[in-house]
């Protein structure tokens, strides 16, 4: 595919308005296009109710041996964040054979390597987004603690961590200052605890994106506030199809609807192999962790938890369901367990979230141009680390439809 030099006159359509696709439509705008951005305005979206957390570290694809080996003290019934719910059987059996092929090692290699890739140019990403919409303190490149609450999980979580490929993120064992900052947080004794360097955190994820949203709008991008119920091939070109009956193209289409990016290009006889992989946090904005504080991940719990402009946040759990599924209540329960049994400064029940994360059976985004219609691309699938990736997939959806080259690793033909 050739695309125009010169794009002043040609038009984009993006499906999607979280962090994935806000990003696409602003680096889309700085290339010349004019841009229509359609989104349900939904706040059950992971770019809303994430951690905040910018985690570079995370270098390794999930869809590992390592991950397979150790999946069954993960367990919800156990105690742990990993949860299988038997309504969303025939959703998570295939999607698991399908990750067990991904984690065998030639394959998880060559993951880990286009993984890696990404993850190398996220941070300078962000730091490019935030400095052109005009908001540099909504990065906060202060790393994040990890901490372990008995000897034991210490060692193992020290061990662990210290094998691991973290890619341009670094880590060290805490001062004596930090770890009596982070002792202050909690009644539980802590036993062991690292910092990373070369994370970050987004100080608001609620402020990203209307912030994120409002840039669109100044700079001419046409923002509707509609689903997009399907997607039709008419002569060779895509068309959406809204919720109210209006038909959209344009030179270039962009389906970044996470999750829903599935149904879009399913019918469209695209075969797109992602899970709903679902998010519990519960969040106050009332509470006493101190401004400015990193986050902490209390690994034991596989726990999370961030403070936020607007809130203090606590978020686990990776439930594998029907993405219209019913929450499972016993989920936030668990969370106000940890949150009170760590005695952290979080008063009150928190207001309940749930969200999807879009998953692939690797643990890799799926970015590329669809061979269905000419002007059809696709930017979504970004799992744990669609903030994180957000900014750089902009980047290169943006050179993408510019130069006509689509990143190889990430096409969805892997799947086929």
């Amino acid at each position: 595919m050739t695309v125009p030099q010169d794009n002043a006159l040609k038009k984009s359509l993006v499906i999607g308005g979280g962090v994935v696709g806000l990003n696409i439509a602003l680096a889309l705008q700085a290339q010349g296009f004019h841009v229509t951005l359609c989104d349900s305005g939904s706040r059950d979206s992971a770019s809303y109710g994430n951690a905040g957390h910018i985690a570079t570290e995370q270098a390794e694809p999930l869809a590992s041996m390592a991950t397979v080996k150790s999946a069954w003290r993960r367990w919800f019934m156990r105690g742990g964040a990993l949860s299988l719910p038997p309504q969303g059987f025939f959703a998570w059996l295939p999607f698991s054979l399908r990750l067990l092929a991904a984690a065998q090692p030639k394959r998880f290699a060559q993951g880990k390597v286009a993984l890696k890739s990404l993850l190398a140019q996220a941070m300078p990403a962000w730091q490019r987004r935030v400095a052109d919409i005009g908001v540099p303190d909504l990065l906060c490149e202060d790393g994040h603690f990890v901490v372990w609450e008995t000897p034991e999980s210490a060692a193992r979580g020290l061990s662990s961590w210290s094998a691991a490929d973290t890619g341009t993120a670094t880590l060290r064992p805490v001062t004596d200052d930090e770890m009596s900052q982070l002792s202050a947080l909690t009644q539980k004794k802590i036993h062991g605890a690292i910092r990373f360097i070369g994370t970050a955190q987004i100080a608001d994820t609620r402020r990203m994106l209307e912030t994120l949203g409002e840039r669109f709008i100044e700079r001419g991008g046409r923002y509707l506030f509609e689903r997009v119920e399907k997607m039709i091939i008419r002569k060779g070109s895509a068309w959406a199809v809204l919720s109210g009956g209006e038909q959209l193209t344009a030179d270039t289409v962009v389906i970044a609807a996470g999750i829903g990016s599935k149904p879009l290009l399913e019918g469209l006889g695209e075969s797109v192999p992602m899970i709903a992989e679902r998010g519990y946090h519960i969040q106050t904005p009332d509470h006493g962790w101190p401004k400015g504080f990193p986050p902490v991940v209390f690994e034991d719990r596989s726990m999370i938890v961030t403070g936020f402009e607007h809130g203090l946040r606590a978020a686990s759990f990776v439930e594998f369901n029907q993405v219209d599924a019913a929450p499972d209540p016993r989920k936030w329960t668990r969370l106000r367990k940890h949150v009170g049994d760590l005695g952290l400064p979080f008063k009150g029940e928190g207001g309940e979230w749930i969200g999807t994360r879009p998953t692939l059976p690797d643990y890799l985004p799926a970015i590329g141009r669809s061979d269905r219609a000419d002007n059809l691309f696709y930017a979504f699938g970004h799992q744990h680390l669609g903030l994180t990736l957000g900014a750089v997939t902009g980047e290169i959806v943006a050179d993408m439809l510019k130069s006509g080259r689509a990143p190889e690793a990430f096409g969805l033909e892997r799947f086929k």
